[in-house]
């Protein structure tokens, strides 16, 4: 639908937006480390690190070499596994774009929870769509749509650089074409759009970000773009009990 590429919005409570750093980097070095290994070791990996429902809701069994971690992990562990390079790339790029602000809005820490609780919720909902499903879920997504959602809420004025369509450069606020991105995953849930894409996960993520974002977000920062209004002090002139008197030419004494 579109490619963010630039926001312009800068940042004013942090200096360094060193966890989406962090994220980017992990997704990256996840991939690599599992598209490095061959299809056999890459294989394993989603197997054993990807969410599936039917694994977790105990309606199915992982053979034990593909056992790497308690099962409930993977509503984390999925997230920082892709598919391939364009899967990874369009991921990292909303969460470069649109994730330093939300880490500006709520803070380093309580951005980390944010985008580790909106990976859990986009799972969770996925899972709760398809309890029986036996296809591991992996990607980044459901917590991405929870930082889009966040930054929805946060900055909607915010004029966002984008390619429309992929090859339209255009300029235009934040909430016409993330709201439009966001009824998109709606849309193609309620539809029941692409098997291979999980609109549940992106559901999920967008709900579980609209939400947190409201509790987690610090309590000076403002959202939809409102100016903090603050009071300006009085200054009160108090005039003197006695009024001055004005001051009257001296007298001259002399002849004339």
């Amino acid at each position: 639908m579109f490619i963010p590429l630039h926001d312009a919005n800068s940042l004013h409570y942090i200096k360094l937006q060193y966890v989406t750093i962090g994220l980017i980097a992990a997704n990256v070095i996840g991939y690599f480390l599992t598209a490095l290994g061959g299809e056999n070791f890459s294989n394993a990996a989603v197997l054993g690190l990807g969410f599936i429902p039917s694994v977790v809701h105990n309606t199915a069994e992982l053979s034990p070499q593909f056992v790497v971690i308690p099962e409930n992990f993977s509503y984390l562990t999925y997230a920082f596994l892709h598919a391939d390079i364009f899967h990874l790339g369009g991921n990292m790029l909303f969460l470069w774009v649109f994730g330093d602000n939300v880490e500006d809005a709520l803070g380093h820490v309580r951005y980390l929870i944010f985008y580790l609780l909106c990976a859990v919720g986009g799972a969770f909902f996925h899972g709760l769509v398809a309890p029986d499903s036996q296809a591991p879920l992996i990607g980044a997504s459901g917590a991405i749509a929870g930082v889009v959602a966040a930054y929805l809420i946060l900055h909607p004025r915010v004029k966002v650089w984008i390619l429309a369509f992929g090859r339209i450069p255009l300029r235009i606020p934040a909430y016409i074409v993330l709201a439009l991105w966001i009824g998109l995953q709606f849309f193609m849930f309620a539809a029941g759009g692409e098997d291979q894409i999980s609109w549940a996960c992106h559901v999920g993520g967008i709900i579980s970000g609209a939400l947190l974002v409201v509790v987690l977000n610090r309590r000076n920062v403002p959202l939809l773009d409102r100016e903090v209004v603050t009071p300006r002090s009085v200054k009160v002139e108090q005039k003197s009990a006695v009024e001055p008197i004005e001051a009257q030419p001296a007298p001259r004494w002399g002849r004339h």
